[in-house]
């Protein structure tokens, strides 16, 4: 496989990261969106509301990071908090999050570099954008842009973490949008406790249906001496007594693995 640029002289990787995000927020600029900007006291009801372990202790890197990773999400969150998203405006993680380390400086946490898992400042926001798309999934707002991650580092601290459900975030490269195609306004709001992240969306109505999202089919392939993970991804539309609606197939997602997986699932990688 060609070798990237910054992969044989990494010390270009800083110039061409300014260079990637010049051109990245420059596009926004122009590309004729309204971004979501604005604040705005709590809006009265509740769409919906994920809760995510912070701690991973099934890294193989010291805990340190994960603490520093706690620090770097508490940096996210305030710029998120209370935030509104207007009909026909478009959400950006990277419009909101680009001046976050600002006042206080981000800490080093787990990141990947050239393939390659390691350490950096601001290392860990991947769990705020992942915390984000499921929140959006469990609403009507469209998803406009959305990477998966391409390989999973290491297991969820929980097991009955929904396989597939994520959304990796780089500044200059991969973002997280959804845009507001109803007429109502939805909010942005998150609360911390020592372990764990609730992320909160509220809305101005009260909506007659709600989202329900799970998996469909999930198996494991080898190709060669890799292991893939394949996850059916669907979302149900239910109405106030939850009855379903609506099913739909959103996507199917392909992640490599990039642990030993028998450790989890030894029927499924033999």
């Amino acid at each position: 496989m060609r070798k990237r640029l910054t992969e044989i002289a990494p010390w270009l990787l800083p110039l061409r990261k300014k260079q990637r995000c010049f051109c990245f927020y420059l596009k926004m600029k122009l590309d004729k969106n309204t971004y979501s900007s604005h604040f705005g006291k709590e809006l009265p009801y509740e769409q919906c509301s994920v809760t995510s372990n912070m701690m991973n202790e099934n890294t193989g890197f010291d805990m340190q990071y994960q603490e520093n990773k706690v620090h770097n999400l508490k940096l996210a969150a305030k710029t998120m908090e209370n935030l509104l998203i207007l009909p026909h405006e478009t959400f950006s993680f990277w419009m909101r999050v680009r001046h976050a380390d600002e006042k206080e400086p981000y800490k080093d946490g787990l990141v990947v570099v050239n393939g390659e898992l390691t350490t950096a400042e601001g290392g860990g926001l991947c769990q705020m954008s992942n915390l984000l798309f499921e929140l959006f999934l469990h609403s009507p707002l469209t998803i406009v842009e959305r990477h998966g991650h391409a390989e999973k580092d290491f297991p969820d601290p929980d097991p009955d973490t929904l396989c597939g459900i994520d959304a990796t975030v780089s500044e200059g490269w991969l973002d997280l949008k959804v845009r507001n195609d109803t007429p109502f306004t939805y909010q942005l709001a998150f609360a911390f406790d020592e372990k764990y992240i609730t992320g909160i969306l509220r809305t101005d109505d009260c909506e007659k249906v709600n989202y329900g999202v799970h998996n469909g089919e999930v198996h494991y392939e080898k190709d060669g001496n890799d292991v893939y993970e394949h996850a059916d991804v669907y979302r149900d539309v239910l109405d106030e007594e939850e009855r379903i609606l609506k099913s739909q197939l959103l996507y199917h997602n392909r992640v490599k693995i990039g642990y030993d997986i028998r450790k989890s699932f030894p029927q499924e990688a033999s």
